[in-house]
C-alpha cells in the first residue's frame, strides 16, 4: 500500500484532487488532534455512528451494500495503517506532520517528511504528487504478502502458505550493548532486480506456487519486523524448505547493507570483521 500524507489548510479538499487518479482501492485516514469527539469531523461521524458500547473495545457498524464505520481504542497510526495494508492500494493521511511517509505540506505547514510545498490546494501539480506516491517505499505487512498470494491464479493448486518473519532484536546475548535501530540501505534497482531473480527461481521447483520477498529500508526500531518471506506451495514439505532457501539467499544474495545503533556505538555491520 503506497502512503501519502497531507497537512495544512485545504488537506481533505487535495486528497479528493488526487484519489480518482489513483489505481486501485483508496483509503482515506484522518488523525485528529485530542481525544475523539473534540473537533467538529470528529462529531460528523459520530452523528451516524454511536461509537462503542461499554465494556468492548471496538465496535464496527456495516450496512447491507458494505458501507461501514467503527470506533475503538487502543489503536496507532501506524497499527491502523497495518489493518488497510493488505486491502488497499493507496492511503491518503491528513492530520499526522510526523510521519515517515512524503508528506505534501499546504500554507507553510510544517512535516517530518516533506515532498511537496504549496501555498493553496490550487498550486498543487497533481502529477507531482502522484510521483512522490509512485517513489515512496510501500507500506508493506506480512498480512499484505499473504493476501497477494492467495489471489494468485495458481493458488487452486497450493494447500500451503509458509512465512518467514525477520525483525530487530534487541541483542543477541545477555552482556551484549542494547540495539537501539537498525537502518538499512538497498543498492538501488540491484536490490530489487535480484529479489525477483530469486523469487523466479524457487518458483522453478516442482510443488511451489508463487514466492514473495520483501526487505524494508530506512531506520527500524527494536521489536519492528524487517524482511518476509512468503512460500504458496502445493505441500507443507516444500512451503517450508523454499521459506528456509528464500531467507538465506536473500541474505546472502542480495545488496543490503545494515547500520546498527547500540547504546554504545554506531557502525555498518559489513565494515565489522
Amino acid at each position: 500500500m503506497q502512503v501519502l500524507g497531507v497537512v495544512g489548510p485545504g488537506a481533505l479538499a487535495l486528497c479528493e484532487r488526487v484519489a480518482p487518479h489513483l489505481d486501485g482501492r483508496v483509503a482515506l485516514v484522518e488523525q485528529q488532534p485530542g481525544e475523539f469527539g473534540q473537533s467538529q469531523a470528529d462529531v460528523s461521524v459520530r452523528s451516524s455512528f454511536q461509537g462503542r458500547p461499554d465494556g468492548t473495545d471496538a465496535a464496527y457498524e456495516i450496512s447491507g451494500d458494505g458501507v461501514w464505520a467503527a470506533a475503538g481504542e487502543g489503536r496507532s497510526l501506524e497499527d491502523v495503517l497495518d489493518d488497510l495494508a493488505p486491502q488497499y492500494d493507496h492511503a491518503l493521511l491528513t492530520g499526522a506532520p510526523d510521519t515517515k511517509f512524503p508528506t505534501v505540506a499546504l500554507g507553510g505547514e510544517e512535516a517530518e517528511n516533506v515532498a511537496i510545498e504549496a501555498k493553496t490546494v490550487d498550486d498543487v501539480d497533481v502529477e507531482a504528487v502522484l510521483d512522490a506516491l509512485a517513489d515512496a517505499e510501500p507500506h508493506v505487512t506480512l498480512d499484505t504478502l499473504v493476501e497477494q498470494v492467495k489471489a494468485s491464479p495458481r493458488a487452486g493448486r497450493a494447500g500451503a502458505i509458509a512465512t518467514f518473519t525477520g525483525r530487530v532484536r534487541a541483542k543477541d546475548d545477555e552482556d551484549d550493548p542494547e540495539t537501539l535501530r537498525l537502518t538499512f540501505e538497498k543498492y538501488e534497482g540491484v536490490a530489487e532486480e535480484r529479489m525477483r531473480t530469486i523469487e523466479s527461481e524457487l518458483m522453478e521447483r516442482e510443488g511451489v506456487e508463487e514466492v514473495v520477498l520483501f526487505h524494508r529500508t530506512g531506520a527500524l526500531a527494536t521489536g519492528e519486523d524487517i524482511v518476509f518471506v512468503v512460500v504458496l506451495a502445493g505441500h507443507r514439505e516444500e512451503a517450508f524448505e523454499t521459506v528456509s532457501d528464500g531467507i538465506n539467499r536473500l541474505k546472502d544474495e542480495v545488496p543490503i547493507f545494515k547500520r546498527e545503533t547500540t547504546v554504545e556505538e554506531d557502525f555498518w555491520v559489513h565494515d565489522r570483521p
